[in-house]
């Protein structure tokens, strides 16, 4: 198992330099956001840059673990939903160029009068048939980070999605902190689905007691994401589930801490799970 990182709070750099600070920081993956724009519009990118950024990975002696596009082809308006699967496709076609194994992306939103179930069942198979097949000819996975606010909110829809959407090249990047501040059981959620983890998010999640006693767990404020080791998740039972369940990936830290810098949160995630690993 190794350690590496989701670019995007980088994603104003160009990737060229984010790889050499990543290298020099105990980082020995990277998870590079293509988004729209992102690293000076890597998705779009000529041949001769490509080759460049293959060859700087290589050079530091890191990988790359995925390519990164959270995007919404679901549950949006008609527009935005083309482009982003055009975006997605496009994400698909440069990973097959890298040599690549993962696409990173999101499950999309519930459909307007639509339960997150129904989504899944009626309209995700249409959205990511075309992607799901390229990916097959590409030989790229496609991994569905579970962000509770997607159609992935509790472990009832994972079922779901790979009923309708069995391809075993579609799995998930499994983020414990989405499941851990609901209540819902990590491990038990890694063994139930450990086929279908095809890389994982590492990110915690502290919880305010007294203030969810205040507003309930419906209310605002009483948990926020932080950085793995600040918060609750028992970083060494989880790592060594997935160990245990065959995992030997990667933990790509996703940082989206308020209390840390971008640069300094990655070097302080990277130190940290690097004592587990």
């Amino acid at each position: 198992m190794h350690i590496g990182m989701l670019t995007d709070p980088l994603s104003a750099k160009p990737i060229e330099e984010v790889i050499a600070w990543a290298a020099a920081n105990g980082v020995a993956a990277l998870e590079i956001n293509v988004n729209r724009g992102a690293h000076g519009g890597l998705l779009h990118a000529d041949d001769a840059r490509i080759e460049r950024v293959q060859a700087l990975v290589s050079q530091h002696g890191l990988h790359i673990s995925s390519l990164a596009c959270y995007t919404i082809i679901a549950g949006t308006t008609p527009g935005d939903a083309e482009r982003s699967s055009r975006d997605l496709l496009d994400t698909v076609r440069l990973a097959g160029r890298m040599r690549v194994d993962t696409v990173c992306t999101l499950a999309g939103f519930a459909v307007q009068g639509k339960s997150k179930a129904r989504t899944i069942a009626e309209d995700l198979p249409a959205a990511f048939r075309p992607v799901l097949d390229l990916a097959g000819e590409q030989g790229v996975r496609i991994a569905l980070e579970n962000w509770f606010a997607t159609n992935l909110q509790h472990l009832d829809h994972f079922q779901a999605m790979f009923e309708a959407l069995p391809d075993k090249h579609f799995g998930l990047n499994f983020d414990p902190s989405h499941l851990d501040w609901q209540g819902i059981d990590v491990v038990a959620a890694v063994r139930e689905f450990k086929e279908r983890i095809f890389h994982v998010h590492a990110k915690d999640v502290v919880i305010d007691e007294a203030q969810r006693l205040r507003v309930g767990s419906n209310g605002e404020g009483w948990w926020r994401y932080t950085l793995p080791g600040y918060g609750r998740i028992r970083w060494g039972e989880f790592i060594t589930t997935l160990r245990q369940h065959g995992y030997d990936g990667v933990l790509s830290i996703e940082h989206e801490d308020s209390s840390f810098g971008a640069e300094e949160g990655f070097a302080l995630a990277a130190r940290y799970l690097g004592t587990l690993v």
